[in-house]
């Protein structure tokens, strides 16, 4: 029993239940992401910045749900592997945008290629109609969430 006297079902919490989808998800990526050397952490750091070249290690690190420190270890990592190329010194400020090299992009062409099948499988035997659901229900409880909104 919690604290305030009520009990939590982790059945019908919806928290714990988009914790477990969200696990699930990560192992399954991790296992098809793994013989190609890399982590869903390194994976979304190439898809990142395929979408928006140019992020900063704060950015990468919030677009991907990890430490500036854990984002740095990894930019670093992919520069010495020669996936991506940061400039010697900062434009601006102390930023030191992010690109994705040649390699990169070849990288993120098989890890996409082998994580889609995933995304396939965990929206296996829903209807488009179901699919759009789900995606504007979980845009709408992020939104909600971000901009303190309590629903009422």
């Amino acid at each position: 029993m919690s604290q305030d006297g009520a009990d939590i079902n982790l059945e019908m919490s919806l928290g714990y239940l988009l914790k477990e989808a969200s696990s699930a998800l990560r192992e399954a990526m991790e296992e098809v992401l793994r013989p190609l050397g890399m982590s869903v952490t390194h994976y979304s750091c190439l898809e990142l910045l395929a979408q928006r070249p140019g992020l900063s290690n704060s950015e990468l690190a919030r677009g991907a749900f990890v430490t500036r420190q854990t984002m740095n270890v990894l930019l670093q990592a992919l520069e010495q592997d020669g996936y991506v190329t940061r400039p010697a010194r900062a434009p601006v400020g102390k930023v030191l945008p992010a690109r994705l090299t040649p390699r990169g992009r070849r990288s993120l062409e098989k890890a996409s290629t082998a994580v889609r099948p995933v995304e396939v499988r965990m929206l296996a035997g829903r209807t488009e109609t179901e699919q759009s659901a789900a995606f504007r229900i979980l845009r709408s409880m992020v939104r909600s969430l971000r901009d303190g909104n309590d629903g009422t």
